[in-house]
């Protein structure tokens, strides 16, 4: 059925401000841009921004979008120093700096990968996990 993640796509309340925000802060790539969104590429991820101009903050729950980073100190040393506002300490496995974009959306910028945090999760389980070794559930 699912075979990955296949792209995000984000709701922009100033398109512009988002483009010069994932391209010039997080270092996105541009793929195209029109009047109402844009394509760009961080890695492998498809990233598409697409205008909402009476796009209200995401309600406030856990859902987020975490991505890789080349440099983990030295990017999550920029985000800082560009101001972001951080919206979670933390706890899990692994270097992670939680931060907003201009429009709300709850970002993750994180150093570990599934297998990293699998190896923790089986020295120190959560309550009730259980490990698919062979895939199937």
């Amino acid at each position: 059925m699912l075979t990955g993640l296949n792209h995000l796509t984000l709701a922009v309340a100033d398109l512009e401000r988002s483009f010069r925000f994932y391209v010039d802060l997080l270092g996105a790539r541009p793929h195209a841009r029109w009047d109402g969104g844009a394509y760009l590429s961080i890695g492998p991820l498809w990233l598409c921004l697409s205008l909402d101009a009476t796009r209200q903050s995401p309600s406030a729950d856990y859902t987020h979008y975490a991505f890789s980073s080349g440099n983990f100190a030295a990017d999550a040393a920029l985000l800082r120093t560009a101001g972001v506002q951080e919206w979670k300490r933390n706890i899990s496995e692994g270097n992670s700096v939680y931060f907003l974009d201009p429009d709300g959306h709850r970002l993750e910028l994180h150093d570990g990968n599934l297998a990293s945090r699998l190896a923790t999760c089986r020295q120190q389980p959560y309550a009730g996990m259980v490990f698919f070794d062979d895939g199937a559930a």
